[in-house]
């Protein structure tokens, strides 16, 4: 791998009121992930923010992200491609399970049956064939996240950026998704950015872990 290949964060620093949240030199690997640990509050889910390209303009930052050497610093958030999954899975409920994951397939893919069809094949991946025509609300916790990731693949990200994702799953589940959403990063070769306060998801991921507010 070469070092133009997976996500670069070179000089990232972000501030606010003239306080210093964030300061972070990183290379992530297609596959890898790069874990960020801290309390609420301190910079976290911001640095998450300026990378995917939606930060608040109350913030200043400054540093350049690169993805396989493309420079995505000066794009909108919806032109750099970045897969996101929060701490709830914010499924559609007007939508079946199926529908919440066709929305995301780019229409150049095929044909409205076509991309239903690839949702479908989708649920198959994640265990959760025969899902399609249900109801969001009736669907467990993790596979309510299952459905939010494969969501996020069929969108054809260029990276993830997680934000606590499994904090509101029980023990057992929380390790389940753990495994599956990381052996799937790995699969597709995508850079990960882990955002947590939880040593046992860092242990999980595997990776680099950079650590923002301790005093």
């Amino acid at each position: 791998m070469t070092k133009t290949e997976g996500l670069a964060l070179d000089g990232i620093t972000i501030r606010l009121g003239g306080r210093r949240l964030i300061a972070l030199d990183a290379q992530v690997g297609r596959g890898e992930v790069l874990t960020v640990m801290g309390p609420s509050g301190s910079g976290k889910s911001t640095l998450l923010a300026y990378i995917g390209g939606f930060l608040d303009p109350a913030f200043e930052a400054e540093g350049s992200v690169r993805i396989d050497g493309s420079d995505l610093t000066g794009l909108a958030a919806e032109d750099r491609h970045a897969g996101i999954l929060f701490q709830d899975p914010l499924l559609f409920p007007h939508l079946d399970v199926a529908g919440n994951i066709a929305i995301a397939i780019p229409q150049h893919s095929g044909s409205r049956r076509d991309r239903r069809r690839m949702a479908e094949a989708a649920l198959a991946d994640a265990g959760l064939e025969g899902f399609g025509d249900a109801d969001p609300d009736t669907l467990s916790g993790g596979q309510k996240a299952r459905v939010a990731l494969q969501r996020v693949l069929m969108s054809r990200p260029r990276l993830l950026l997680l934000d606590e994702p499994f904090s509101k799953l029980d023990a057992h589940l929380r390790e389940q998704t753990r495994q599956m959403l990381f052996a799937t990063a790995r699969q597709a070769g995508l850079p990960v950015v882990l955002v947590t306060h939880d040593e046992a998801d860092a242990a999980a991921a595997n990776g680099r872990v950079h650590r923002v507010g301790d005093s």
